[in-house]
């Protein structure tokens, strides 16, 4: 029986809180045909679901990962990165990402991968319209602590208040492209029909086309996927 080899990966800016007792892995079949079917999380997470617990049990297989960018921009340009007014977002719109990545690279695991979030909303995918306004049954959302540029955040922040955003603010960190393949890793090594490229792993501005501009330019993929 081939063996799995579980990735334990340890970073300075990542959190051990201990495992997700909630999903294990579990494979059945010959080793070709092995399916994991129930999972639990081996990277560094904080644990922190949302207390509004009501999103529907997963019935589809998962086959994509959709990333976002998000912040508190809107409110405070000066100061968008803090983790409680992020959540507090999340529970006030009742919607949902699986994980949050901080500009520190620390993981947020804020709901489990057997629930459907409530991340991607409507659009299409060329190669799956069968997904069309359903991509959330069939994927997992990964919301990155950032913020585009000018011309993405104009739908939610006016020109003279992106002014006043620190430069340092702006785009991608180090420590978020290290989590995020982390992440990646651990969740592709579960999730036998995601694969590491562009038709699995996307964008919300992919699929949301004119609707929503995240992760944007400034999202460098080939950090990610080679």
């Amino acid at each position: 029986m081939k063996k799995y080899l579980i990735l334990m990966l340890l970073g300075s800016s990542l959190l051990w809180l201990g495992g997700c007792s909630d999903e294990m892995a579990v494979a059945k079949g010959e080793p070709e045909k092995a399916e994991v079917i129930q999972t639990k999380i081996e990277v560094p997470v904080i644990k922190d679901f949302l207390q509004k617990f009501d999103f529907e049990q997963r019935k589809k297989s998962k086959t994509h990962v959709v990333l976002h960018f998000t912040s508190n921009v809107a409110l405070n340009p000066e100061n968008p990165y803090v983790y409680e007014d992020i959540r507090g977002i999340f529970k006030e719109y009742d919607v949902s990402p699986h994980y949050m990545i901080d500009r520190n690279g620390v993981i947020y695991y804020m709901l489990p991968e057997n629930r459907v979030a409530r991340h991607a909303g409507k659009g299409d995918l060329e190669r799956y319209p069968e997904y069309k306004d359903h991509l959330n049954d069939f994927s997992i959302g990964i919301e990155l602590m950032a913020i585009g540029t000018e011309a993405e955040m104009q739908s939610i922040i006016p020109s003279e208040d992106y002014k006043k955003i620190p430069k340092e603010h702006i785009g991608y960190t180090e420590a978020q492209y290290k989590s995020l393949n982390l992440l990646i890793d651990d969740i592709l090594a579960r999730n036998p029909k995601i694969k590491r490229n562009r038709t699995h792993i996307i964008g919300h501005d992919e699929y949301a086309k004119g609707r929503k501009t995240d992760p944007g330019s400034l999202f460098d993929w080939g950090r990610i996927i080679q």
